[in-house]
């Protein structure tokens, strides 16, 4: 099994409403904001933009997520080095981050529930 393309861009900010305004007027529409200076916009049926506000002394960084439907049948190539195996995250889905050649961190995502399997307590 290969990943699906881009899922989403992880994107960090220093003003999450400044930069939920530049996308809105670029034509994101905002699918939801948290409590904590952050949320989710898309455009059209393309990724999804997820903006987290981050201090000012901190570098804003930005990262690609690319989808995989299934991490438990996900085996990744021998050339794909793994940093961190699939794990569950707070927001319902299950993450992984693999390095590539030049050094460069990249977030697998796979949806938690699998349609058609059953869960391990149930």
């Amino acid at each position: 099994m290969t990943t699906e393309g881009i899922e989403a861009v992880f994107m960090e900010t220093h003003n999450w409403g400044k930069a939920a305004r530049f996308f809105q007027a670029l034509g994101y529409e905002l699918e939801f904001e948290t409590d904590h200076s952050s949320g989710q916009l898309r455009n059209g049926d393309g990724p999804s933009l997820f903006i987290a506000e981050v201090p000012a002394d901190r570098q804003p960084q930005m990262q690609l997520v690319l989808k995989v439907a299934d991490a438990d049948a996900f085996r990744p190539d021998s050339a794909v080095e793994v940093v961190t195996p699939f794990e569950d995250t707070h927001f319902g889905t299950r993450l992984m981050t693999v390095r590539d050649p030049d050094g460069r961190l990249w977030s697998l995502q796979a949806p938690k529930d699998q349609p058609g399997k059953k869960e391990a307590h149930e």
